[in-house]
This record gives structure tokens, C-alpha cells and sequence, in this order.
């Protein structure tokens, strides 16, 4: 019995995860804005993987590399993109029904809190634009 029980359990740990989306998963219009008034947003299309990365666009720039995570009641994704310049790390928690987050890039000398709604069918910009 004992052999099986470690043959189980080590099946268990070798077949990957299948994950449902998640609802940090999707469409996001992020808020730029910096003068009250003025609106200027973004694009953010998120794709939290199974194994924990992250895959998308955001800015009109992929996602180069990122990961995520749930936990303490918190779902979570930081990643990097970048200008061709230099890099820009986001990270971004779901809040309630919105999103809040923060980009830094030390080559520009900047960091830049935001929030982020769901995009609807008319904020999403055609493909390749």
C-alpha cells in the first residue's frame, strides 16, 4: 500500500495544473491620467497561466516576462515590458471590480500609480493598433 501511496502522490505533483481564468484574466482600460480632466488611457490585455506566468500586452507593448499569485485574499501579477529603451515593471492587484497598480521605470526616472477598469466591447482598441 505504501509504494502506491508515494507513486500517487508523485503523479499528483507531476501533472501540471489546469487553471480557470481568472478574473485579473482579460480586457483592462487603464488610467494614465496625470491632470485632473484630461483623460488618457491604455490598453492592458492580461493572460495569468496555469504555471504561474503571465502573458499579455500592456501599453501597446508585450509582456516580456512576469509572474502571479493569490494569496493573503490578494490576486497579484507584476511583469515586465518594455519602450526599446529600457524596461518598465507593473505590478497590479484586483480590486474588487477594479484594478489598481504601479509602473516603474529607472531609465525615465519615474513611478506611476494607476487604477484599471474591465474594457468593454467599445474600449477595446481594433487588433494591431
Amino acid at each position: 500500500m505504501r509504494p502506491f501511496l508515494l507513486f500517487a502522490f508523485a503523479l499528483l505533483h507531476a501533472v501540471p495544473a489546469v487553471a480557470d481564468a481568472t478574473p485579473l484574466d482579460g480586457a483592462w482600460v487603464v488610467d494614465l491620467s496625470t491632470e485632473p480632466g484630461t483623460p488618457y488611457t491604455q490598453p492592458m490585455q492580461l493572460t495569468l497561466n496555469a504555471d504561474g506566468t503571465v502573458a499579455g500586452r500592456f501599453y501597446n507593448s508585450t509582456i516580456e516576462a512576469g509572474r502571479w499569485k493569490q494569496s493573503r485574499g490578494r490576486l497579484c501579477a507584476s511583469f515586465r515590458t518594455t519602450d526599446g529603451v529600457g524596461p518598465y515593471h507593473t505590478s497590479v492587484c484586483l480590486t474588487g471590480d477594479t484594478a489598481t497598480g504601479q509602473t516603474w521605470a529607472e531609465h525615465r526616472g519615474f513611478l506611476f500609480n494607476w487604477n484599471a477598469v474591465r474594457a468593454t466591447v467599445d474600449t477595446v482598441p481594433p487588433a494591431g493598433t
